[in-house]
Formats: C-alpha cells, sequence, structure tokens
C-alpha cells in the first residue's frame, strides 16, 4: 500500500512541477526569443493528456512561428485550431482560457486570430474568485501587463 501512495504521490508531484515549469516559463516566453525558444523546449518536452499541457503545447507551436522564417503560417494555424479544439472540449477552463488570450494579444492583428479576447476576459473576470490561490496569482500576474485588461479590471483581481 505505501509503495502504490509513494508512486501516485511522484506521479502528482511530477505533473504538477511540469505545469508550474510551463506557467513560469510561459509567463516569460514573449519577452526574448531566447525565453520564447526556450518555453517551447518546455512545451515539448512535457507530456501528459491534460487539457491544460495541451494549451501550452498549442501555444508553443503559435509562438515557434514568431521564431522560424519558414511555414509561420501553418504554426499558427496548426496551434490555432489545437487550442481551439481543446478550449471547445474544456469550456469552462480558465487557464486555457488565460492562454487563449494571452496569444491573441500578442500576435499581430494581420494574422486574423483575435476573435475571443472579449469572451476569454469576460470569463476570467467572472470565474476569477473560483479559483486555487496558485492560479489566482498566475491570473494576477498576467493581468498586471495584458494589453487587454484595464486599470479597473485588474482593480477587481484580489
Amino acid at each position: 500500500m505505501k509503495l502504490i501512495f509513494s508512486f501516485l504521490t511522484a506521479f502528482i508531484l511530477f505533473f504538477q512541477s511540469g505545469i508550474d515549469s510551463l506557467r513560469d516559463s510561459y509567463a516569460k516566453a514573449n519577452s526574448s526569443n531566447a525565453n520564447t525558444e526556450a518555453f517551447i523546449n518546455v512545451a515539448e518536452k512535457t507530456s501528459g493528456s491534460d487539457p491544460v499541457i495541451q494549451g501550452y503545447k498549442a501555444a508553443a507551436k503559435i509562438m515557434e512561428a514568431k521564431i522560424v522564417k519558414q511555414n509561420r503560417k501553418a504554426l499558427v494555424k496548426s496551434g490555432a485550431v489545437n487550442l481551439e479544439a481543446v478550449i471547445k472540449s474544456n469550456p469552462n477552463n480558465i487557464e486555457l482560457r488565460l492562454i487563449r488570450m494571452s496569444v491573441q494579444e500578442n500576435i499581430p492583428k494581420i494574422v486574423g486570430y483575435r476573435g475571443g479576447l472579449k469572451d476569454d476576459k469576460a470569463f476570467i473576470l467572472n470565474n476569477y474568485s473560483k479559483q486555487n490561490a496558485t492560479l489566482k496569482n498566475y491570473i494576477k500576474r498576467f493581468a498586471a501587463q495584458s494589453k487587454t485588461m484595464t486599470e479597473a479590471e485588474r482593480a477587481t483581481l484580489k
């Protein structure tokens, strides 16, 4: 019994550290090409079928278009399709909505992938209070640098 519990605990800790490293790396990814590459590498090395992991992997695919010279359009399209599919399967996941909002805020307007900004912002603001402390902190850090959130909206995130 102790052996099973030990394996289960190790698995959970490993899985959680994957999410944490993805979050940390993603938060820094837009600041430089080196950080973007680091995030892409972390996303590629993280395994799991969790929808949030899949969302970060889709975001990595989209962000890869920022640093490569070829197939940019295909990378963005593939990543966007994957991200939309994960969100469609998990419409009430606030972190997935945060990922999409972040991607859409930072992608050039000419790409045309901006359809979910208002909905995602409203969803995040309406469901923020229901989240755990770790996720609330992550959302607050995102909101602090968000181009879409107003000062009044940021103030509601306590």
